[in-house]
């Protein structure tokens, strides 16, 4: 995976992370995949480049 200048620290991450808990929960189990797909279409958009996300899906596959 990439790291970007901008990369978020130990508990920026933690924080993300709990927002992100948090919000599929809200979204449901029957919504949660939309929800998802909805933020990883969001994030790559404001990325700019399909190639880095590209990257950051096969990183995010390893060792599922």
């Amino acid at each position: 995976m990439t790291t970007s200048k901008n990369a978020l620290t130990i508990p920026g991450l933690e924080t993300v992370y709990d927002a992100l808990a948090n919000a599929i929960d809200q979204a449901g189990r029957d919504k949660s995949e939309l929800f998802l797909v909805k933020l990883a279409l969001l994030n790559a958009n404001a990325l700019g480049d399909p190639k880095t996300f590209d990257a950051h899906i096969q990183s995010a596959l390893r060792d599922l």
